[in-house]
């Protein structure tokens, strides 16, 4: 019997049941690996955090220490203006090199790139300061805006240029020993840029009130067109002469003003080492001399003033005196009995020593200091000299001083105390900054009578038509004035041969308007002449320098007037 089979497919497909898989790591080792892994992530992650830290803080640095740079660097100053609003000092942008010597990455190649542009640069130097590693160092302050760009060329990381303020003086050396200098750092040095930092700027510097801000510009008195009058006579005398020295005072008598002030061998404040050198010192303020026979018109004034001599009186100067085992006599003398005015322009040191023992040496003393003559000047210049006194105030001294020797003063005195002998005798401290007439009558002091003071214009304008300041006449101007020719002193000694002779003048006498004093330092005879008086040379210079100046500050000539002294009743 046949077996039934079932039918089948072709394909047959078994199912398999998978086989759990035992693995043989266990749970825990897994997590342990996993938490592993986490750990060096983080470690790897914070080591990157600390150095982009690190990164930071040296980025922060050098940063830091520039920002203080810029601020130190960009304090700003008000422009300096004449009366009339001429710039005499402005701020200009510069640029100035810098190095951040963290950041720079091969110091010679930094090295070799600054020494081909600025071979200026001290090539040790600057290695040593860019192996400093300090934050931040100048190499080169007040760099041109070429040098500038060749620097910037160089790519170098570290070393840059940032833009700075620096004081500019458009006029030069004309007026530079009364607007001063400045320092690297724009802080004034000298002059007036030294006073108004004491006054008023340095304060609000610290306080930051200037950074970024336009202040108002400093008025000064000064007459930027008389200054440059009285500088160009003095560059003038000194040629002509072959001086080594000179110092030419314009003063306002009615205000105190001093519209124009030169020394010479003056400097360049925008070349700041020309004011260290001691040649170029301001001897207007800062020097004290003997000033000569023009001291004779203060003896003069305080004979009168003391009321024991007036203008018709006349004195003995047959003779010389004798005093203290010295020898006082007359440079021309007259051998004859002298009238105050003729002992004025005659210039006698007899008569004059004569007046001063009539009056008294106490009188002397006390008159002089009552013109400011025995005390420092106080000016808003930082410049101003102290006199010298002589060690005893005998009769000897005394008769000395009386006619210009063994008192040293400065000029700036001379023509403050000569102010008030032809303004009617108010004593006005002078003063650089304006200032108006009620201002200077609130400060100013009577020191010696209107009457005296008339005397004086007299006394001023007679020696100037006959006496020793002849040639100091100005052509439709009142000129009044006196000589001082005063030998000067070397190793104890006077020297015969040379001189620093002054003119001390006024325009116009008939009613003062400024004070002009020149002085000229050890000039020479100029040919066909053998002599090299006051009256040769420090008056004409002041003749010139009234000539020019006078039309500018609104003195007009008068013509036919003036040609005889000023009348006056005794």
């Amino acid at each position: 019997m046949a077996l039934a089979h079932e039918p089948t497919s072709f394909l047959q497909v078994r199912k398999v049941r998978p086989r759990p898989v035992h693995s043989s790591v266990s749970a825990s080792a897994v997590k342990s690996r996993v938490y592993v892994a986490m750990a060096a992530f983080a470690m790897v992650y914070i080591a990157i955090a600390g150095r982009l830290v690190v990164l930071a803080e040296m980025e922060e640095a050098p940063s830091s220490a520039l920002m203080s740079a810029q601020d130190s660097v960009s304090a700003a100053r008000p422009d300096l203006i004449d009366r009339n609003g001429e710039i005499l000092a402005t701020d200009i942008k510069t640029a100035s090199i810098y190095a951040e010597p963290r950041r720079v990455l091969d110091v010679d190649e930094a090295v070799d790139g600054l020494m081909r542009v600025l071979p200026d640069l001290d090539e040790a130097k600057v290695r040593r300061r860019l192996e400093s590693r300090a934050g931040f160092i100048w190499l080169k302050r007040e760099a041109s805006p070429f040098e500038a760009d060749q620097v910037h060329n160089l790519g170098l990381p570290g070393i840059s240029y940032l833009y700075e303020t620096q004081r500019f003086y458009p006029g030069g050396p004309t007026a530079g020993h009364i607007v001063g200098s400045v320092n690297v750092d724009n802080q004034g040095l000298t002059g007036i840029e030294k006073y108004i930092d004491r006054a008023w700027l340095s304060d609000l510097q610290q306080l930051g009130f200037t950074a970024g801000r336009t202040m108002e510009p400093v008025r000064l008195a000064m007459d930027l067109r008389v200054q440059h009058v009285v500088r160009d006579e003095l560059v003038k005398a000194l040629e002509r002469y072959q001086a080594i020295a000179a110092v030419g005072i314009v003063l306002d008598v009615r205000t105190g003003e001093v519209v124009a002030m030169s020394s010479l061998p003056d400097y360049d404040p925008n070349d700041r080492a020309q004011a260290l050198e001691k040649d170029r010192m301001n001897r207007a303020t800062g020097g004290v001399y003997e000033m000569g026979s023009v001291f004779k018109a203060f003896t003069t004034a305080m004979a009168l003033d003391s009321g024991k001599v007036s203008v018709q009186d006349s004195f003995d100067a047959t003779r010389p005196i004798r005093a203290g085992g010295r020898t006082i006599s007359d440079f021309h003398g007259k051998n004859r009995i002298l009238s105050v005015p003729e002992i004025f322009i005659y210039s006698s040191n007899i008569g004059t020593a004569k007046m001063m023992l009539s009056a008294g040496i106490d009188k002397q003393q006390e008159f002089l200091g009552r013109l400011g003559l025995t005390s420092r000047l106080q000016t808003e210049l930082p410049e101003n000299a102290s006199p010298l006194l002589p060690p005893k105030w005998n009769e000897l001294a005394a008769m000395t001083i009386s006619f210009g020797h063994g008192l040293s003063v400065t000029p700036m005195q001379t023509a403050v105390a000569a102010a008030a002998l032809v303004n009617g005798g108010r004593l006005l401290p002078p003063t650089f900054l304006p200032r108006t007439e009620d201002e200077a009558n609130a400060l100013g002091k009577q020191v010696i009578s209107p009457d005296v003071s008339k005397v004086m214009r007299y006394l001023f304008r007679l020696n100037v038509l006959s006496g020793s300041g002849r040639r100091s006449k100005v052509s439709g101007y009142t000129v009044g004035g006196k000589t001082g020719t005063a030998e000067k002193i070397e190793n104890g000694k006077y020297v015969r041969n040379k001189r620093r002779n002054s003119f001390l003048s006024a325009f116009p006498m008939d009613d003062p308007r400024y004070v002009v004093l020149t002085v000229i330092d050890e000039p020479k005879p100029v040919p066909p002449s053998r002599s090299a008086t006051a009256g040769l040379n420090a008056g004409p210079v002041a003749a010139s320098i009234i000539r020019r100046i006078a039309p500018m500050l609104g003195v007009m000539p008068r013509y036919g007037e003036g040609s005889e002294p000023i009348e006056i009743s005794y």
